[in-house]
């Protein structure tokens, strides 16, 4: 195998051989081929694409790269959730408590901040002693014990992912839609699940700029998932702006904790209820999107998943009494009045890693104490003077946040309305899917509509 060979192969439009992909993914694991050859190959696949054959064979080998999590007889159904990124999105936390209170087993395998968009384990990191490094078996522990865990991938859980995610961080291939699929998907089956629901987001703060991408994307995660036989399927939603209040770290952590105790921003919670209901209903425990999302706001009114979650916390080493404070905080207002007519959320999260919220190299160290608090949403009608946001940051990095967080936003004289959130369902027939007389209608469930026009 000639690394120089294949990079030159894809750099030119070719198309690789499954073999090609299995000897240079292989070599990448074994460090035969060095991380300046795999970031070369990411830049080919990120201007020239990969076709469906291409796209299963990078998949395939990174799966082979490791092992695969094995669950005994009897253990229970899997379920997980996976969300392709963005600013504010802290959904994985109070979902995987509230699954588990419904007596699914959630082993959540996620990863770190990629790009501008938070990653779940750096946010679950700003919680002392917190672990996220567990092993197999511990993950096989908490999982039995607890019913959810949300933990990075294992040593010998598809090791080229772990490592190619880390490059994609740091390179600008961030958003490539093969990438993406390979890394989401390698990870997602090597768990070894009965259903998973994807939550696919497009728009300026998400990998996906154009609803149509994001559907490309979800559509090829979904045909995938649905072939190795696990009943999936997928949400685009809006990320034109934060989903809630909160964007960082310990204020995500925090804004979670409100939501687990059936308060929180609304557009949180709808997504959690959305999200939780397609595997609900995809598992066979509800017939019926609405019935599972009226069940899991009886959880969250109930407290159940606060305390699922706390016990989670606690079988992971952490300590959810002992939050780390939030750094100096300081309040921006609206220069002028008018309708916020749009958000640059890329640009937020942009702001975070000025901050030190996010990496800027490999081996940066994260500041969980900074964040933002958006007072703003998309459509209202604000004053000049008007508190727009609250930037907790240090000192010294507090005048470069707020001009670059007043850059982000956009005050027309108009007025203007947001795009809603959950904007199309897709899937298709499995073979491990519940019976189709217990499946929803689509009139059952307002996700399941004709996708709308791309804006």
């Amino acid at each position: 195998m000639n690394p120089v060979a294949i990079i030159t192969k894809k750099r030119d439009g070719g198309a690789l051989l499954p073999e090609e992909i299995a000897a240079f993914i292989e070599g990448f694991v074994r460090s035969d081929v060095a991380d300046y050859q795999m970031s070369a190959l990411a830049m080919a696949i990120y201007f020239r694409g990969m076709d469906a054959a291409e796209r299963s064979a990078l998949i395939e080998a990174m799966l082979d790269s490791g092992s695969r999590l094995e669950w005994p007889d009897g253990f229970g159904t899997r379920v997980d959730k996976h969300s392709t990124g963005g600013v504010g999105d802290k959904i994985s936390l109070p979902l995987a408590p509230m699954l588990a209170c419904c007596g699914l087993k959630v082993p959540m395998i996620s990863g770190r901040g990629l790009g501008t968009t938070g990653g779940t384990l750096d946010k679950l990191e700003s919680i002392p002693g917190l672990r996220t490094n567990l092993s197999t078996g511990e993950i096989y522990d908490v999982v039995d014990r607890v019913g959810c865990v949300i933990t990075g991938a294992t040593a010998d859980l598809v090791p080229a992912d772990r490592k190619l995610y880390a490059l994609r961080d740091v390179t600008g291939t961030v958003s490539s839609i093969p990438l993406i699929c390979a890394s989401i998907m390698s990870k997602k089956l090597a768990e070894n699940l009965d259903a998973l629901v994807l939550d696919v987001k497009w728009g300026s703060g998400a990998l996906m700029k154009k609803q149509h991408d994001a559907r490309e994307l979800a559509n090829a995660m979904v045909e995938i998932g649905t072939t190795m036989g696990v009943h999936t399927t997928a949400l685009l939603t809006d990320m034109n702006q934060p989903h809630g209040v909160a964007a960082g770290h310990v204020v995500e952590v925090e804004e979670a904790l409100e939501v687990l105790r059936g308060e929180g921003p609304e557009d949180v919670v709808e997504l959690c209820l959305a999200l939780g209901a397609e595997l609900l209903v995809s598992t066979g425990l509800e017939k019926s999107h609405s019935i599972a999302a009226d069940r899991l706001r009886g959880l969250l009114e109930s407290g159940r998943p606060l305390e699922k979650f706390r016990e989670m916390v606690i079988a992971q080493g952490g300590d959810l009494d002992s939050l780390p404070p939030h750094a100096p905080s300081t309040l921006m207002a609206a220069r002028h009045g008018g309708y916020v007519s749009a958000i640059d959320t890329e640009q937020l999260g942009s702001t975070l890693i000025e901050m030190g919220g996010g990496r800027k190299k490999l081996r940066d160290k994260i500041d969980h104490s900074v964040g933002l608090a958006m007072l703003i949403r998309l459509g209202d009608r604000i004053e000049r003077g008007q508190p727009m946001a609250r930037i907790f940051a240090p000192p010294e990095k507090t005048e470069t946040s707020m001009k670059m967080l007043a850059d982000a936003i956009t005050i027309s004289t108009e007025p203007t309305s947001a795009p809603p959130l959950i904007v199309e369902r897709i899937g298709m027939p499995c073979a491990s899917a519940p019976d189709a007389a217990d499946r929803p209608s689509p009139a059952e469930s307002p996700l399941d509509r004709e996708p709308p026009i791309d804006r």
